[in-house]
């Protein structure tokens, strides 16, 4: 993988499991386990947004 692109394979792969972890808080039966699942994928994301940008790796730069 070259250098440019993994910066944005790395955000997709974060928004991808903040994904995942909020899908698994709505079936989540336990409600804490829920509020721990829906916490974690907020953790995710920040770390995303703080990382690489809030826009960064939604779109193809040419």
């Amino acid at each position: 993988m070259d250098g440019e692109s993994w910066p944005n394979e790395r955000v997709r792969q974060m928004r991808d499991k903040a994904e995942e972890l909020e899908r698994a808080a709505q079936h989540a039966m336990d409600p804490g386990e829920r509020q721990r699942l829906r916490d974690r994928a907020m953790r995710v994301r920040e770390r995303s947004e703080r990382e690489y940008g809030k826009g960064s790796g939604t779109m193809d730069p040419m």
